[in-house]
This record gives structure tokens, sequence and C-alpha cells, in this order.
């Protein structure tokens, strides 16, 4: 027995001081994104500010493709072992497993749930030629107007497609959508005036405010934002209850060592605590949300069964 308690105690000490050694060489970030989106712009600032404190490299591997499916499988086949983590977004995570029909992983079971780290509250803007200054107006409009008014989105399945469809199902309207291929696409249609509305991320639609050429409704966040007093939130503007953002967390393969999982949360909410980060991200639309692994998973089971019953509602297929 004694024997037994002693191999017992140098396991894990051996495991102990195995999780202690790490990191010891470049810890890989998978985005499943393309570089130079919202997705790959949070991980670069969290691995920048989590490779400073950890005094090792994070070399990010953007592995776009198939709605983010293709970067998580390739997390999903590397070892446990805290070198190979990804930065994934709502879409691949909580959306993804209520479009497709099937997928490869299960996000709440196959993955761990390390940080919660940024959200991007969408902004619900208008062509000019719409006749409605405000939310209220908006809805009042697409009451007597069912099925005229149209939004554009970059896609099927999309968050700001989502978006919409959750603002169809709480204000009881209409709004027709028009999938195009792509953000860029989609902001060209509102601004063309080939669609109406849109849920738009901030940086992407923010200067064509600005320059007058789309009206802006509300910020789909909470609360308003810091950065962007100005703009309502749509809850007070008209819809009560509406919430409607795109957002960002680090997971990694299952099984993770839990040392290992709290040292990199620990580093990522420290990074994204600094004023510096804080100023930098509200600047450009995005609002730090850092959390514990619980509070992250948590919150994904919340998002999950909210996301899960619009596409439902909606009767939304891949495509």
């Amino acid at each position: 027995m004694q024997r037994l308690i002693v191999l017992a105690l140098a396991g894990l000490a051996g495991s102990h001081a195995w999780a202690q050694a790490w990191p010891n060489k470049t810890i890989r970030m998978i985005v499943p994104f393309p570089a130079g989106g919202g997705v790959d712009y949070i991980a670069r600032i969290a691995g920048k500010g989590v490779s400073d404190r950890l005094g090792q490299q994070i070399a990010v591997d953007n592995r776009a493709g198939a709605s983010g499916i293709i970067g998580l499988q390739a997390m999903m086949a590397a070892a446990p072992d805290g070198y190979t983590i990804a930065a994934a977004s709502a879409g691949p995570l909580v959306i993804n497993p209520h479009i497709f029909a099937k997928l490869p992983y299960d996000s709440l079971r196959d993955f761990t749930h390390i940080a919660n780290m940024s959200s991007f509250p969408y902004l619900l803007v208008t062509h000019p030629s719409l006749p409605v200054k405000n939310v209220k107006e908006l809805i009042a409009l697409a009451r007597a107007r069912p099925g005229e008014i149209t939004y554009s989105s970059p896609g099927t399945g999309n968050g700001q497609h989502l978006a919409t469809a959750l603002f169809n199902s709480m204000a009881k309207v209409e709004i027709l959508h028009i999938p195009y291929k792509g953000n860029a696409p989609s902001i060209l249609a509102v601004l063309s005036g080939e669609a109406h509305i849109t849920h738009s991320s901030i940086p992407s639609i923010l200067p064509h405010v600005r320059a007058g050429k789309v009206r802006a409704l509300g910020v789909a966040n909470a609360q308003r934002l810091p950065s962007l007093p100005e703009f309502p939130t749509v809850a007070e503007a008209g819809l009560p209850g509406f919430e409607a953002s795109g957002w960002v967390g680090m997971v990694g393969p299952a099984n993770m060592p839990k040392d290992i999982v709290q040292r990199l949360n620990r580093e990522i909410v420290d990074t994204l605590k600094q004023k510096d980060v804080i100023d930098r991200m509200l600047a450009d639309g995005a609002v730090p949300t850092p959390s514990s692994p619980e509070e992250f998973t948590a919150y994904m089971n919340s998002e999950f069964r909210k996301w899960g019953d619009v596409v439902k509602i909606a009767d939304i297929k891949a495509q």
C-alpha cells in the first residue's frame, strides 16, 4: 500500500513538473479565418500580450475555409498540451452546429474553453432613401409594408444574417434577406440602395455613416459604446431586449491540463485589461470581454441556445 501511495505521489509530481515547464517552445494559435478580419485582429492583440508574458512566441496560423470548420478541425487534431490553441468566433462555435446537418466537432464538448476575449456589436444602418430616422419608425414601416423592406448580409448563416433574423422575430416584422458573398458586397448593397438595411460590423460601416452615405439607427449592444456615445442601443431606441454581437474566444483541444488553461486564461485576461489595449479595441469597434474559463463555457451555452432558437424560427439552412 505504501509503495502505491509513493508511486501515485511521484506521478502527480511529474505531472505538475511537466505543467510547470510549459511553455518551452512556440505556441501555435490557429485562426480559422483569413488574416485581416475581426477574429484575426483580436487573436493578434491577445497573442502579442500573452507571448510577452510567457516569454515564448505565439505564431498565428490562419486556416480559413468552410465557415471556420477547417481551422477548428486542425486544432482538434493536435495534442492537448497547450502548444496548439485557436481563436474562434460565434459562427463556428455556436451557429454552425445549427446550420450544418453534420459537423466534425461538438463545440460544447470537444474543445477546452479557455477565455472569452471580445465582442463586436453590430450597427444597424439604413440607406438614406428609406423614410425612417430611428428604430421605432423602422419597425412601424416594416409592419405597414411586410416583405417590401430588404436587408443584406455577408451570407446565409452569418452572424449579421442572424442578427436581423432576430430583429424580425422580436419586432414581429418581415424584412427580407438578401445574402451576398462577403462583407464588402453586403455593405455596397446598402450604400447603393440595392438593399435597405443591414447589421454591420462597426469598423466596416462607420466611415460611411460619418460620410452620410448610410444612416445609423442603433448599436446592437446591451449598453452604449463609450467610443460612440452618440449612437443609442437598438434596445433603448425601440426594441427592448435586443442584443446581437459577434464575439471571439480562445479554445483548445479537449482535455488540456488545468494548470495550462489557468495560466493561459490569466495572461489573456491581464492583456485585455491593459488600458492601451482597451482604448485601442474600443476605438476599432470591439469591446473587451475577458472571462474565466467557466464564465466562457456558460456564455457559449447561452449563445448556443439563443442562436439555435433564431435558426429554428427563421428556418435557416446552409447553402
